[in-house]
């Protein structure tokens, strides 16, 4: 994620050369963490055409308003243009494809970079990005009629399942992730729920599917497995190393698999609790600890290790958290000015604070979007034309300044 020229490079390259031949050897380079479901598929991520890297391509595939895409690589800061989409509403990313959402559909791309997480070290892959196509919401004549799409991904570019959720119509897809790695897009299952909130949440081999108040487990054909819970209200998602979390009104379900068999449990949020639920989760990617946003009352802190919820208070009304959740327990926020604030995951205490940088964005009602991964955080600023890096551990001191030749209506972080 550093400039060529970084003094930090160096090492970074060394432990990605490390964690290479620890492969090879077979012996773990470090503490071995929660084993994810995927962790027992050892294709190293690796497919055909892809190129293997000694460090990860880190970058940014971004999406302007008309829809044109394009990649800007953090290491030598080029850009190239990847084609275009229609002009999304909202995106996703998992750290390889972006997912584009609007009243027809999802428009995916696919950055053609990313990372295999093999449990105990990584692997780093490049190929050829592309546009790779859409997949209609169902709906009027599957146009327009399907709303805008709930997206939920694994933490595998290259197997499992991608979980599709059209408001609209009901329509229920979990698409085949490892078709996706080869350029097809493919729907393993399509089923028929009632209208309104909803997610399709992979799971290993198999899917959550919440709906109409019930979360239903089925295998990747969509074929019910029998088990389900009660999930009132289904709104945000995401998946740590434990599981995947799937949030509800009154509590936040943890699914994950035990013997090859999935399994649901329920983290209801602490008795008496009168601070609004979690409805958007976000996260370094992979690790347990997760924030959200309690609304005006403060920040949850889901930890899926142990199965507990915290709430801390937020210095000033927030927009955004994200948890970096590293040594130092450090969590970010964007305030409603434009400021990205350092807080202690642990106490909600202000670390450091930027300059307000996108506070003309916000006021326009813009998509200015934070992400964080081990070492830096990224800010887009549509209306400014921006994009800055921001080094969070040394007080929010900005390391790097994007000037955009189209301003980056959406972004996701790709090649992790």
């Amino acid at each position: 994620m550093l400039p060529r020229s970084s003094p930090l490079l160096f090492p970074l390259t060394l432990v990605a050369l490390l964690a290479l031949a620890g492969c090879a050897a077979g012996s773990p380079t470090g503490p071995t963490p929660d084993t994810t479901p995927d962790a027992a598929v050892d294709t190293h991520g690796a497919i055909a055409g892809a190129a293997e890297l000694a460090e990860p391509a880190l970058g940014f595939t971004s999406i302007d308003a008309e829809g044109r895409v394009s990649h800007l690589d953090l290491l030598d800061e080029s850009t190239a243009d990847l084609g275009t989409v229609r002009a999304p509403d909202a995106v996703h990313g998992d750290g390889r494809y972006l997912f584009a959402m609007d009243g027809a559909g999802v428009s995916i791309v696919d950055s053609g970079v990313w990372t295999w997480d093999h449990v105990d070290h990584f692997h780093y892959y490049r190929a050829e990005p592309r546009v790779l196509g859409d997949v209609e919401g169902g709906g009027a004549g599957g146009s327009g009629g399907g709303g805008v799409a709930t997206v939920a991904t694994s933490n595998s570019s290259t197997t499992g399942g991608t979980g599709l959720f059209f408001p609209e119509s009901g329509d229920a897809v979990l698409l085949d992730t490892e078709a996706l790695s080869k350029g097809r897009i493919v729907e393993t299952f399509r089923l028929a729920r009632e209208p309104g909130a909803g997610l399709v949440v992979p799971v290993g081999s198999f899917a959550a599917v919440a709906a109409a108040d019930v979360l239903a487990l089925h295998a990747a054909d969509g074929t019910p497995t029998g088990d389900s819970a009660d999930c009132v209200d289904p709104a945000g998602t995401i998946t740590t190393r434990v599981g995947a979390v799937i949030g509800c009104r009154d509590a936040a379900l943890l699914v994950h698999v035990e013997d090859e068999e999935p399994v649901i449990e329920r983290i209801p949020y602490p008795a008496g609790t009168t601070a609004a639920r979690a409805t958007a989760f976000a996260n370094r990617e992979g690790r347990p600890r997760v924030a959200a946003l309690a609304g005006d009352d403060g920040i949850w802190i889901l930890d899926t290790r142990a199965r507990s919820w915290s709430l801390i208070p937020a210095p000033e009304p927030l927009v955004h958290v994200t948890a970096v959740d590293d040594a130092d327990a450090n969590l970010l926020a964007l305030t409603r000015d434009g400021r990205v604030l350092v807080l202690d995951g642990e106490t909600g205490a202000e670390r450091a604070a930027s300059a307000p940088l996108v506070a003309e964005s916000l006021a326009a009602g813009a998509s200015a979007m934070l992400v964080a991964d081990q070492q830096r955080a990224y800010l887009n600023g549509p209306v400014e034309g921006r994009l800055w890096e921001i080094d969070f551990a040394d007080g929010a001191r900005i390391a790097r300044e994007f000037p955009a030749e189209r301003s980056p209506a959406f972004f996701v972080q790709t090649g992790r």
